[in-house]
């Protein structure tokens, strides 16, 4: 790949991921100590992620890379993005928010998987390519939170200000990426269109069961990005945002390094460890504190590299070993429906209405009881664990150089 490609690349994941950086980890302590949105409320703000996540792969299997160029969708859509996002900072009212926030995140969720359609279109070995380029994502998310820490906007409107701002400056800068014409020349059925082929791929048992444990691991995964950062701010921990980055970098650390714990681990292995991993940081949730316990905190948040890439990306490499060449991108897709649609969807409302069981009021103020709360996800990562160790039956085949495809 030539250099001038391989910094395009670099700086449109570095951006993809700023954006999304900014306030998806945040927003939750704005929604609750600025707008004072009930618990369920966040929840379901939180969940127009989701519902994005579950329409994206029929938007991109209808437009992207079929009709139109790709960094020509990627800038339309991230352009828009930014109008709706910077409209969505003067609403206070639960209902209008959440219609401004689905509209933005319609718009940029599709953006993910176009952009790393539009990147490996330029390589010619993705597997070893693609790692060090899609890092810069990492890099991107962190330096978003970080900013957002350091200027102490977490609970303010100045998030999605920011969001809004770099949203623009990343729609403006696709227009420069390398061209990337439709692909689909000849007719496609609506089917095609729409990735329903993939759902092929489900008649296969161990296809099947994972796809089944992403929908389930989400629900507690949901209780991470939701409410960590009101969790940490309550707790008193100052620059909550830059601390969580952390759990980003170890992020970074563990995607250079994800082929070969792949070569040598297998999938059940390392998905086993994301989610004892995801058990692990409940538990130093549920007892650490500011004081002697504030380890546990930092533990919990550094564990983020094994709790996402060794079960997401993992995930996203297990399907793209399965899936034939003509299903591989709407295989992706329906991945991304049973994680960031499916899963998340009904995490980020199931998280809403727990954190709102052990919600009281003491003196005018909300007070959280976070052992039990954190409690409740160590519950159902332990039972999703069973079901898989029992259940999931690795198949063994041909090696190939692991690809992985998403991330956040």
């Amino acid at each position: 790949m030539k250099i001038k490609i391989r910094l395009q690349l670099s700086m449109l994941m570095f951006l993809q991921y700023f954006v999304w950086g900014t306030w998806y980890v945040t927003i939750s302590t704005y929604l609750t100590n600025t707008l004072n949105f009930r618990p369920v409320e966040v929840g379901l703000v939180f969940g127009t992620f989701s519902i994005a996540a579950m329409i994206s792969p029929f938007f991109v299997g209808l437009v992207a890379d079929k009709f139109f160029a790709s960094e020509k969708v990627l800038g339309f859509l991230h352009i828009l993005g930014a109008i709706l996002l910077f409209a969505t900072t003067y609403i206070k009212s639960f209902g209008l928010f959440y219609a401004g926030l689905l509209s933005y995140t319609l718009c940029y969720v599709p953006t993910i998987a176009i952009s790393n359609s539009l990147s490996f279109h330029q390589m010619d070995n993705p597997g070893k390519e693609f790692p060090s380029i899609r890092v810069l994502g990492t890099i991107g998310w962190i330096v978003a939170m970080n900013i957002i820490g350091l200027l102490k906007v977490e609970a303010s409107v100045g998030q999605l200000y920011l969001g809004s701002a770099s949203s623009l400056i990343l729609g403006l800068y696709c227009f420069t990426l390398p061209h990337v014409p439709p692909k689909k020349e000849t007719k496609a059925s609506f089917r095609e269109i729409l990735g329903l082929d993939a759902l092929q791929l489900l008649k296969d048992k161990p296809f099947l069961l994972m796809f089944i444990a992403s929908i389930l691991t989400c629900i507690p995964l949901s209780f991470y990005y939701s409410w960590t950062n009101p969790f940490l701010n309550e707790l008193g921990m100052q620059y909550a945002a830059n601390k969580m980055s952390l759990g980003q970098m170890s992020e970074a650390v563990f995607m250079l390094i994800m082929p070969f714990f792949f070569i040598r681990l297998g999938v059940k292995k390392m998905v086993i460890i994301g989610m004892i991993s995801w058990i692990l940081r409940y538990v130093l949730f549920a007892h650490g504190d500011i004081g002697p316990m504030v380890w546990m905190l930092y533990l919990g948040i550094i564990l983020h590299g094994l709790c996402y890439d060794f079960f997401f990306v993992t995930g996203q490499i297990y399907v793209d070993t399965k899936a034939p060449s003509h299903l591989k991108s709407s295989a992706q897709g329906m991945i991304t429906f049973a994680t960031y649609g499916l899963g998340m969807f009904i995490g980020t409302w199931f998280s809403g209405v727990i954190v709102g069981i052990y919600t009281s009021t003491v003196a005018g103020q909300e007070v959280h009881d976070w052992t039990s709360i954190w409690y409740v996800p160590t519950v159902v990562a332990i039972l999703v664990l069973i079901f898989f160790v029992l259940l999931f039956k690795e198949k063994r085949g041909k090696k190939r150089n692991p690809v992985p495809v998403n991330g956040g």
